[in-house]
């Protein structure tokens, strides 16, 4: 409930961008910049750029607050892919609030080697009057998309479903 409670603050403060402004245009092309290739050589440099230094951060594996925990988590993120893209579908903006539907390619090092592993999902993401991310929240499969290719664990998984 973490996010509810950061949402709600963030709401009453309102809209530090205006809609369809130049500055909204950069901060959401700094964010699909940023995710859309997670393998970068210059990925966590530029993760500075877009998060605010209090963003609250959840993708559905890890919740994190902080640019600097966010910025260790996504690197060590990329380390441990060969290969990782998000495709950006659409995008919805209401009133300070921006909802990114997006397709992620992501290559293992350690699991389903060699294999591309696709998943749909949806972001969450406010900014600050500065353009920078206040907060991010993923909605997506996070067993489909990751749990289900670890060995032990994947197995249990494609099981629970079966028997449902």
């Amino acid at each position: 409930m973490e996010y509810l409670k950061t949402l709600r603050s963030l709401e009453e403060a309102g809209a530090p961008l205006e809609e369809g402004g130049e500055e909204e245009r950069r901060a959401v092309q700094r964010f699909q910049n940023l995710l859309s290739d997670f393998k970068a050589p210059d990925f966590g440099d530029r993760i500075a750029g877009v998060y605010a230094e209090d963003v609250f951060f959840n993708d559905t594996i890890k919740t994190v607050r902080g640019a600097k925990d966010v910025r260790e988590y996504l690197t060590a993120t990329g380390e441990g892919i060969d290969r990782g893209t998000v495709e950006f579908l659409d995008l919805v903006a209401d009133n300070g609030n921006y909802y990114f539907r997006w397709l992620m390619t992501i290559r293992f090092k350690r699991f389903a080697r060699g294999e591309d592993k696709r998943s749909v999902g949806m972001t969450h993401v406010r900014f600050d009057a500065a353009g920078k991310v206040v907060l991010h929240q993923d909605f997506w499969d996070s067993a489909g998309g990751l749990f289900e290719h670890v060995p032990a664990l994947g197995w249990m998984l494609r099981r629970a479903k079966k028997g449902l």
